[in-house]
């Protein structure tokens, strides 16, 4: 028994000790609490260069316009880049998936039991006005963003029960409940507004004129929906922290737009700015072409991608009867020929996507584990009965654009759901034909569509394509005035609060929330909300893995492709880290290379 009673109190003092450290606040959070890679006295990033030098302009491309310097709300289309406005309270390692920094915040505090955290700010923060960054700054931030931002906030931060201000360097964040091991780390990522500046202007406006912010880089010129110009905060507060040096390294930072991406890839090769990321299979293959290229002067790079790439797909929307019957979506989804588009148009060089999850260890791989079965069992009788028997797989053909046997596999699911061939149009019951719109933004999307309407009009399904302009088309994705689109649903090696937006029902009525699909089902809600309180990253991945699955045979779109790579051209006198992050591209560790040749058209305005 005295045994026994020693160790009790040796847990109780290392417990006391334990806690005493957490209240004197960390350099750094994680998601469970493991040690992050870098120690207390780090200077900088592994994959930074300290040492690189300040200087010359980053020349960018973007595309369609902007009208709208406020990113923070339901309206306009934001400016690109804007983000370099504003420090966040802490910094994400771009070479590790769970791992936050203190940036205006120099120390976290998480609760023991999850119930709270707090951050104590930097004494020498500061806005770029000479103001100090305060408590009352990171209360007013979160309180303006869930009432007048984007509906994406009030989802986000949920579970937030209270933010208190307790110094004028102290703010802690109380907690509805203590599941949501994700919370403080969203949190640490919060882009901190003034509240003085804001105090005379209306937030749910969208604006023109340049914020104000904390961050390295200041808007110093803006044309609208032409270009924009950032320039360098030669005094920023932060500019000798660990988590800063050897980044931004540009003094200015110019952004053209172009009206599609075709017109900007020449307007590259012409050397009008200095850096693209490619999105296009074909102009990868053979857009570069050119003289420069031929010279060394533009380097092509593909840089290996991490990240788990989320799902892109052609999406329906469950809000028009059209598709409320499974049965035909999956009928469409089967006239979809990768194979035979991966071939013809993108140079063999995408790879399906086979999951919401894809390229990580959170997609469903085979039959469900004992594990998800617990998860799933509950659910049975709510959920596809393929979930549990079978393994999810998009149709294969073999690439000849022949794909007799799917169609008549269609043709069979639509029989099912009713519908007949009628003067060689498909038509359901009341004799209404099988058609619908699909909405696009961008050109180059018609061409991969093409091939996929000349399928489904041998069916006798009439699909009309429409290109929107981008401020009407993001007016319809909003209204949910669409039948069907593309969409892209962007994941983390953290999945977590951002699923609510993506797939709960709170969502399905919120305007520019990215529940596109319309979804509505309390089976998929419960595995949202066990994803987002896992406990560990053994649940977490379990819960993953049963949502994948609910959702991959649901056919609530039809899968597309990605690429496990970043795909960079660039100009010569740019240069880069020798080791390159696991989970970025690192853009802003670059630099301009002092003595290097500038690209001919390149001016420094």
């Amino acid at each position: 028994m005295l045994t026994v009673l020693r160790r009790g109190c040796l847990s109780l003092i290392i417990l006391a000790f334990s806690n005493s450290l957490l209240a004197q606040g960390q350099h750094a959070m994680t998601l469970y609490d493991e040690a992050p890679k870098y120690p207390s006295d780090f200077t900088h990033f592994d994959y930074t260069n300290p040492d690189a030098p300040k200087g010359g302009t980053l020349r960018l491309a973007g595309l369609n316009g902007f009208d709208s310097l406020n990113p923070f709300i339901p309206k306009g289309n934001a400016a690109d880049q804007i983000g370099l406005l504003y420090d966040t309270l802490t910094y994400h390692s771009a070479d590790e998936p769970f791992t936050e920094y203190g940036l205006l915040a120099e120390r976290i505090e998480k609760a023991a039991d999850n119930s709270y955290v707090r951050f104590y700010l930097n004494p020498k923060a500061r806005f770029n006005d000479g103001q100090p960054v305060t408590a009352e700054d990171v209360q007013f931030t979160f309180n303006t963003l869930v009432e007048k931002g984007h509906p994406l906030y009030r989802h986000y931060y949920a579970d937030v029960a209270d933010v208190v201000v307790e110094s004028p360097l102290q703010v802690r964040f109380d907690f509805k409940h203590t599941e949501n091991r994700e919370l403080p780390l969203i949190l640490g990522q919060l882009q901190i507004l003034p509240k003085h500046w804001w105090a005379e202007r209306d937030f749910t406006k969208t604006s023109l004129e340049p914020p104000l912010g904390s961050g390295p880089y200041q808007l110093s010129r803006v044309d609208a929906g032409r270009s924009l110009r950032y320039e360098r905060v030669k005094d920023w507060w932060a500019q000798d922290l660990p988590v800063a040096r050897g980044q931004y390294n540009f003094d200015n930072i110019h952004i053209d737009y172009y009206r599609d991406m075709s017109v900007a890839l020449e307007a590259f090769k012409a050397g009008q700015f200095d850096f693209n990321l490619e999105y296009s299979a074909k102009d990868w293959a053979t857009g570069y072409n050119s003289p420069a290229l031929r010279n060394g002067q533009i380097i092509k790079k593909e840089i290996k991608n991490h990240n788990p790439v989320g799902m892109q797909g052609f999406t329906f929307n469950l809000r028009k009867d059209l598709f409320k019957d499974q049965r035909v979506r999956q009928a469409i989804a089967l006239l979809f020929d990768f194979e035979w588009t991966n071939k013809q148009l993108f140079y063999s060089s995408y790879i399906r996507t086979p999951s919401f999850f894809a390229n990580s260890e959170l997609a469903a791989q085979g039959l469900p584990s004992a594990a998800e079965l617990e998860i799933l069992e509950p659910l049975r009788g709510s959920i596809p009965e393929e979930v549990f028997t079978q393994v999810y797989a998009p149709p294969v053909s073999d690439s000849s654009g022949i794909i007799r046997e799917r169609r008549l596999e269609a043709w069979r699911l639509l029989q099912d759901a009713g519908y007949r061939i009628e003067n060689d149009r498909m038509v359901n019951a009341d004799g209404e034909p099988l058609a619908f719109e699909f909405i696009i933004a961008q050109a180059n999307l018609e061409r991969v569509l093409l091939p996929f309407k000349r399928n489904l009009e041998e069916l006798g399904i009439e699909m009309t394509i429409r290109r929107a302009d981008v401020s009407q088309y993001i007016n319809r994705m909003r209204s949910r005035d669409f039948e069907m689109t593309s969409s892209i649903w962007p994941q983390s090696n953290s999945p977590g609060n951002e699923q609510r937006d993506f797939w709960h029902s709170s969502s399905v009525d919120n305007p520019g929330s990215r529940n596109f699909i319309g979804l509505q089902d309390p089976a998929i809600d419960s595995l949202v909300e066990g994803l987002i309180n896992a406990p560990d990253r053994a649940t977490l991945i379990n819960y993953a893995r049963a949502l994948d699955r609910v959702l991959l045979w649901g056919h609530y779109v039809i899968p597309n492709y990605y690429i496990d790579t970043w795909r960079t051209a660039y100009w010569q006198h740019l240069a880069q880290p020798e080791i390159a992050p696991l989970y970025d591209y690192g853009l802003m560790t670059w630099w301009v290379k002092p003595d290097a040749a500038q690209p001919p058209a390149a001016t420094d305005e």
